[in-house]
């Protein structure tokens, strides 16, 4: 019998220094997620128009309050640096010129799934809800619906629901925020 083969996990530096040294390279579609350096799905249209459509929405009603990222890093912990689709981040006097937002920075998460939903949901959600990201965000562009996910404990969120067209959704820390299921979904 033989041993299984050892698997080595990145760190976040490490990650970040292969992209120094030139082994990955800026247009290189990969994050890392638990250690492991994971290629990105391509970007069909419609998952990009509604990536467009969120970011132009929280933008012009939070203004300068939040920070909206449009598939850039977030820090998660030492072996854990996804790039969700939208992150709405607290505003820093300082910005985030020298360093990513982390868990406590991150008010909302939202990822945009139309060929990666089963790896949003069974890879990247338990991700977010071990950094105790309060809510996140997954818009099943298949399905026609989006899964709110908030409560983060032990690896998993303990309140999910399924929004439907008709609705409305508030995120938590952004209450004075809604938003029609129906101009998520397009």
């Amino acid at each position: 019998m033989s041993a299984p083969p050892l698997i080595r996990r990145f760190t976040v530096d490490e990650y970040h220094r292969m992209a120094e040294a030139g082994i990955l390279h800026e247009d290189d579609r990969v994050e890392l997620l638990d250690g492991q350096i994971v290629e990105m799905t391509p970007i069909r249209p419609e998952h990009a128009g509604c990536v467009d459509d969120l970011a132009r929405w929280f933008t012009q009603r939070l203004g300068a309050s939040a920070v909206v990222r449009v598939q850039n890093p977030v820090r998660l912990g030492t072996h854990v640096e996804p790039q969700p689709d939208i992150a709405v981040v607290k505003a820093r006097r300082a910005g985030y010129r020298t360093e990513h937002p982390g868990p406590d920075d991150i008010l909302l998460i939202i990822e945009v799934a139309d060929t990666s939903l089963e790896r949003d949901r069974d890879f990247k959600l338990p991700l977010y809800a071990q950094a105790l990201i309060p809510e996140v965000w997954l818009v099943n562009l298949p399905g026609d619906n989006i899964q709110v996910c908030r409560e983060p404990r032990a690896g998993s969120y303990a309140e999910t629901r399924t929004a439907r067209r008709g609705e409305s959704l508030t995120p938590l820390l952004l209450p004075g925020t809604t938003l029609p299921v129906d101009d998520i979904l397009g």
